[in-house]
Protein backbone atom coordinates (compact mmCIF):
# COMPACT_ATOMS: atom_id res chain seq x y z
CA UNK A 1 0.00 0.00 0.00
CA UNK A 2 1.38 3.39 -0.96
CA UNK A 3 1.69 6.27 1.49
CA UNK A 4 -1.12 8.14 -0.30
CA UNK A 5 -3.45 5.13 -0.09
CA UNK A 6 -2.62 4.80 3.59
CA UNK A 7 -3.54 8.47 4.18
CA UNK A 8 -6.85 7.99 2.38
CA UNK A 9 -7.61 4.91 4.48
CA UNK A 10 -6.81 6.82 7.69
CA UNK A 11 -9.09 9.68 6.64
CA UNK A 12 -11.91 7.27 5.80
CA UNK A 13 -11.57 5.59 9.20
CA UNK A 14 -11.53 8.98 10.93
CA UNK A 15 -14.81 9.99 9.24
CA UNK A 16 -16.41 6.65 10.14
CA UNK A 17 -15.32 6.91 13.78
CA UNK A 18 -16.40 10.53 14.10
CA UNK A 19 -19.85 9.55 12.81
CA UNK A 20 -20.10 6.76 15.36
CA UNK A 21 -19.05 9.04 18.18
CA UNK A 22 -21.69 11.58 17.20
CA UNK A 23 -24.43 8.96 17.31
CA UNK A 24 -23.31 7.62 20.69
CA UNK A 25 -22.47 10.91 22.39
CA UNK A 26 -25.67 11.46 24.40
CA UNK A 27 -27.26 9.77 27.37
CA UNK A 28 -30.95 8.99 27.63
CA UNK A 29 -33.25 9.79 30.54
CA UNK A 30 -36.47 11.54 31.45
CA UNK A 31 -37.23 15.22 31.95
CA UNK A 32 -40.07 16.97 33.67
CA UNK A 33 -40.80 20.64 34.14
CA UNK A 34 -41.21 23.04 37.02
CA UNK A 35 -42.78 26.45 37.27
CA UNK A 36 -41.82 29.58 39.22
CA UNK A 37 -40.85 30.54 41.80
CA UNK A 38 -37.34 29.45 40.86
CA UNK A 39 -35.59 31.11 43.81
CA UNK A 40 -33.79 30.26 45.96
CA UNK A 41 -31.70 27.63 44.19
CA UNK A 42 -29.36 25.14 45.77
CA UNK A 43 -26.54 26.32 43.48
CA UNK A 44 -26.71 30.10 43.76
CA UNK A 45 -29.27 30.99 46.43
CA UNK A 46 -31.25 34.15 45.60
CA UNK A 47 -28.83 35.49 42.95
CA UNK A 48 -31.04 36.31 39.94
CA UNK A 49 -27.99 36.65 37.67
CA UNK A 50 -27.67 32.84 37.74
CA UNK A 51 -30.41 32.47 35.13
CA UNK A 52 -29.42 32.67 31.46
CA UNK A 53 -31.18 35.43 29.51
CA UNK A 54 -32.87 32.75 27.39
CA UNK A 55 -34.53 31.26 30.52
CA UNK A 56 -33.29 27.83 29.37
CA UNK A 57 -32.24 26.31 32.68
CA UNK A 58 -32.80 23.14 34.67
CA UNK A 59 -32.51 21.35 37.97
CA UNK A 60 -30.23 18.32 38.10
CA UNK A 61 -31.59 14.95 39.15
CA UNK A 62 -29.64 12.53 41.32
CA UNK A 63 -28.00 10.93 38.28
CA UNK A 64 -26.05 14.08 37.40
CA UNK A 65 -26.15 16.20 40.60
CA UNK A 66 -22.71 14.92 41.68
CA UNK A 67 -22.78 16.53 45.17
CA UNK A 68 -23.32 19.97 43.64
CA UNK A 69 -20.60 19.71 40.99
CA UNK A 70 -23.38 19.95 38.38
CA UNK A 71 -24.01 23.61 39.26
CA UNK A 72 -23.26 25.74 36.22
CA UNK A 73 -22.84 22.81 33.84
CA UNK A 74 -24.60 23.11 30.53
CA UNK A 75 -26.35 20.33 28.65
CA UNK A 76 -27.73 19.94 25.15
CA UNK A 77 -31.20 18.39 25.41
CA UNK A 78 -33.67 17.06 22.87
CA UNK A 79 -36.99 15.31 23.27
CA UNK A 80 -37.07 11.71 22.04
CA UNK A 81 -40.57 10.50 22.92
CA UNK A 82 -43.53 10.79 25.25
CA UNK A 83 -46.62 8.84 26.21
CA UNK A 84 -48.70 10.92 23.80
CA UNK A 85 -47.53 10.83 20.16
CA UNK A 86 -46.64 14.24 18.74
CA UNK A 87 -45.57 15.67 22.11
CA UNK A 88 -41.94 16.21 21.10
CA UNK A 89 -41.00 19.13 18.88
CA UNK A 90 -38.99 17.42 16.15
CA UNK A 91 -35.51 18.72 15.50
CA UNK A 92 -35.41 21.02 18.53
CA UNK A 93 -32.20 20.94 20.57
CA UNK A 94 -31.70 23.37 23.44
CA UNK A 95 -28.82 24.15 25.77
CA UNK A 96 -29.74 24.42 29.46
CA UNK A 97 -27.71 25.57 32.46
CA UNK A 98 -27.97 23.68 35.77
CA UNK A 99 -29.01 26.10 38.52
CA UNK A 100 -30.59 23.83 41.13
CA UNK A 101 -31.01 20.31 42.46
CA UNK A 102 -34.20 18.53 41.45
CA UNK A 103 -36.49 17.94 44.40
CA UNK A 104 -38.23 14.95 42.80
CA UNK A 105 -36.68 11.61 42.07
CA UNK A 106 -36.72 9.65 38.85
CA UNK A 107 -36.02 12.47 36.40
CA UNK A 108 -32.52 13.24 35.21
CA UNK A 109 -33.44 16.87 34.45
CA UNK A 110 -36.31 19.08 35.53
CA UNK A 111 -36.55 21.91 33.01
CA UNK A 112 -37.88 25.42 33.44
CA UNK A 113 -41.28 25.86 31.80
CA UNK A 114 -39.70 27.80 28.93
CA UNK A 115 -37.03 25.13 28.37
CA UNK A 116 -39.56 22.31 28.46
CA UNK A 117 -41.88 24.15 26.08
CA UNK A 118 -39.00 24.65 23.63
CA UNK A 119 -38.65 20.89 23.06
CA UNK A 120 -42.10 19.49 23.89
CA UNK A 121 -45.76 20.28 24.29
CA UNK A 122 -45.94 21.90 27.75
CA UNK A 123 -49.08 19.93 28.66
CA UNK A 124 -46.96 16.77 29.02
CA UNK A 125 -45.91 15.74 32.53
CA UNK A 126 -42.58 14.29 31.38
CA UNK A 127 -40.71 13.22 28.25
CA UNK A 128 -37.86 10.91 27.33
CA UNK A 129 -34.80 12.93 26.38
CA UNK A 130 -31.31 12.62 25.00
CA UNK A 131 -28.81 14.87 26.72
CA UNK A 132 -25.09 15.55 26.52
CA UNK A 133 -22.82 17.93 28.38
CA UNK A 134 -22.11 21.00 26.27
Amino acid sequence: MSERESEHLQLALLFILSGLLHVCSGDVGTAGQYAPPYLPTECYGNDVSQFPSTNLFASAGNGIWDNGAACGRQYFVRCLSAQTPGTCKAGQVIKVKIVDRASRSGEILVLSTIAFGAIANPSAAWVSIEFAEA
